[in-house]
């Protein structure tokens, strides 16, 4: 006897008669090759009106009725068994799709005994085994005197602020006033009104909010008599303080970064964007986890169809933990699969609120210290914050300085391979001599002597940042000389095939976002295989597919290539950095409310004016 989900029709042909659509995908009983549909067998059972027929017997007697009244009650038992064996397992099943979130928000109403809550609260968070549980029963010094029950999560509240803020109030300030509530509703109003210091306090009459606040750090006062309960705000999660920037580091610039604490970030944006449009928004995703996500943008610049749809795709997330930023890109991804990310991530506040002013949208993810911004081009993936902070002639030569190193990381190997296998011709003759010399000497063809240092050169990056502590990058560096050199003195590879490998490793360095990072190096592969099978022509051919590939992407609607694929107004930020009292327009692809970022004219005063003579007293 075993519980299945019976598959759709005509496919299940065990009984006749439960061939209709209603009966597919619903929870049936295998019993030895008898489908039978477990719900409405439970409701005739269960269901007084009815009467016991010949049908119901059909979970043992393959559809024949007992033939006696011993047999008869034999099958009862063992329905009994069975009966009870299946209740069993549906409450197992119950529990399961409950998935912690859902059987939260199943929990109920509160009731007006503080006992009967405080059982509650002790049954859905499984104390005593849940250490992390709190519960401090007290009584408010009023007359009469009332109980309540403080009730509080371990490790994530407050100690302080619970022993200041509350518990002081309730059992001393309450006889020194000499209050007296009628219990019920009329003393929640007292103790929220008069008693309590804290900042923020909220009512709640189900027990899934006052369960979801406590998960979040808050502290939940239950009251006896009072069929509703406070959720004082008493958060204290475990955080690190705000740092400098691990990836995205610059010289001239400010040197803050984002912390694992949401709020945290959202204070570091709010620093930089002190207006009251700028609107924070609380999602939360994951049904055990139950991660908040805030989602920022400015009201009257951001396009509301973007807002609606970001909104839309954390909403549809069904699943059971979001640990991070990273966790939650690929579920709202346009490409999930993509090898070029198709938004973009930031560890700067300075950017997030760059990019905030200019009509995009910021996700912060509760425990990660990466913001999300939604959409994005290909060309932000060439962008860095410290191209604004620098004068606009450095800030566009190290832009066509990224390009430059995108190209040689992506191209150069197989450039390499397509000169020396296929055209020798168009490399000089001294040259080509040169290489001829150096290449003698190593046994194997070139393409097995460059993808074997690729591979060497990746393992030595990856040991370089897995290793703890300072070592790593001394590391990295001693085994790329030591083996570079000890490859070459063993014949294994040639000095030219080390100078390849070494430049396009350099470029790639060069590429200021990590996660593109990886995807270029994943479609150097493909264009070196595609070189090692037609020469120029393969390099040719998979430079085109991969411009064509990238040109289909789409980023919320946003063609990916925007503003060289596709025209979006005037879009001047792009490789080239024009001063910033130029960029009177924020980007046409966003389609931004307040397309005006500056007026024309923000150099009002006139250069060549008399100026003061400073020499001069006056």
């Amino acid at each position: 006897m075993t519980l299945i989900a019976c598959p759709r029709p005509p496919a299940c042909t065990r009984r006749p008669g439960y061939s209709r659509p209603a009966h597919a995908g619903t929870l049936h009983l295998e019993t030895g090759g008898v489908c039978v549909n477990v719900w409405d067998g439970l409701k005739r059972l269960l269901d007084p009106s009815t009467t016991m027929s010949k049908d119901t017997f059909s979970l043992e007697d393959q559809g024949h009725p007992p033939a006696s009244a011993e047999q008869a009650a034999q099958m009862v038992a063992d329905a009994r068994i069975h009966t009870s064996a299946l209740l069993t397992r549906l409450d197992r099943l119950a529990q399961a799709a409950g998935q912690g979130g859902e059987a939260i928000r199943q929990a109920g109403d509160l009731s007006a005994n503080l006992d009967e809550n405080v059982n509650h609260f002790k049954e859905l968070f499984r104390h005593p085994r849940n250490k992390d549980l709190i519960v401090r029963e007290i009584t408010i010094a009023t007359e009469p005197p009332i109980r309540a029950a403080l009730l509080f999560m371990e490790g994530i509240s407050d100690k302080q602020i619970i022993n200041g803020y509350i518990l002081e109030p309730l059992m001393l300030l309450g006889h020194e006033l000499r209050l007296s509530p009628q219990p019920g509703p009329a003393a929640v109003d007292l103790v929220e009104q008069r008693l309590l210091t804290g900042n923020q306090v909220s009512r709640h009459h189900d027990v899934s909010s006052l369960a979801e606040a406590m998960l979040a750090g808050d502290t939940v006062i239950l009251l006896d008599g009072a069929a509703v309960g406070l959720a004082v705000e008493t958060k204290d999660p475990p955080t690190r303080s705000v740092s400098d920037p691990k990836v995205e580091q610059v010289i001239w610039g400010p040197n803050d970064a984002f912390t694992e604490a949401w709020r945290v970030n959202v204070a570091l944006v709010r620093r930089r964007l002190k207006d009251p449009r700028l609107v924070t928004e609380i999602l939360t995703v994951g049904t055990v986890s139950r991660t908040y996500v805030g989602m920022m943008y400015i009201d009257t610049i951001a396009p509301p169809l973007l807002v609606a749809e970001v909104k839309r795709r954390i909403e549809a997330i069904k699943v059971d933990v979001v640990n991070g930023s990273g966790t939650l890109q690929p579920y709202i991804d346009d490409h999930p699969r993509s090898l070029l990310p198709t938004t973009l991530m930031t560890e700067r506040p300075d950017r997030a609120a760059a990019y905030l002013s200019e009509g995009h949208v910021v996700l912060f993810v509760d425990t990660s210290p990466h913001a999300i911004i939604c959409p994005t081009t290909f060309w932000a993936l060439l962008q860095t914050a410290e191209d604004y902070y620098l004068r606009w002639p450095f800030g566009t030569i190290l832009r066509y300085i990224r390009v430059g190193a995108l190209i040689i990381s992506l191209v150069l190997p197989s450039f390499y391979i397509a000169m020396v296998n296929y055209h020798p011709e168009m490399i000089p003759t001294e040259l080509m001599l040169f290489l001829a010399q150096s290449r003698e000497p190593v046994p194997m063809p070139a393409v097995v002597e460059l993808v074997g240092m690729e591979v060497v050169f990746e393992l030595i990056r990856e040991a370089g940042a897995r290793i703890p502590g300072v070592i790593g990058p001394t590391v990295g560096l001693v085994a790329s000389l030591v083996l570079g050199q000890a490859a070459v003195e063993a014949r294994i590879v040639s000095p030219i095939m080390i100078l390849v490998v070494a430049v396009t490793g350099l470029a790639s360095f060069a590429l200021p976002n990590y996660l593109a990072g990886w995807g270029i190096r994943t479609f150097r592969f493909l264009l070196l295989m595609a070189t090692t099978v037609l020469g120029f022509l393969g390099l040719a051919a998979g430079i085109h597919m991969l411009v064509l590939y990238a040109a289909s992407l789409r980023s919320f609607g946003i063609a990916y290539l925007t503003p060289v694929v596709a025209y979006a107004g005037k879009a001047s930020d792009v490789v080239y950095t024009p001063p910033l009292y130029k960029q009177e327009e924020r980007p046409g692809y966003m389609h931004s409310l307040n397309r005006r970022r500056q007026r024309e004219v923000v150099r009002t005063w006139d250069p060549h004016s008399p100026q003061p003579d400073p020499h001069q007293g006056g």
